[in-house]
């Protein structure tokens, strides 16, 4: 699960496991499949919501 990781700079970062890694991977995979370019990977990334389970 990500982790919201507090930084004293007012800018937090989200700490990925592994298998956040590869599950975002494995869909961004799966949505652009038969993509041509990056123009069309941007149009179908635009209109695509990505979420990751936070670990409180």
């Amino acid at each position: 699960m990500a982790k919201i990781i507090d930084n004293v700079n007012g800018r937090n970062s989200l700490r990925l496991s592994s298998d956040d890694v590869i599950s975002v991977v494995r869909e961004y995979q799966n949505l652009t499949l038969n993509s041509k370019s990056y123009q069309d990977i941007r149009n179908i990334l635009e209109d695509y919501n990505f979420y990751l389970p936070l670990d409180n």
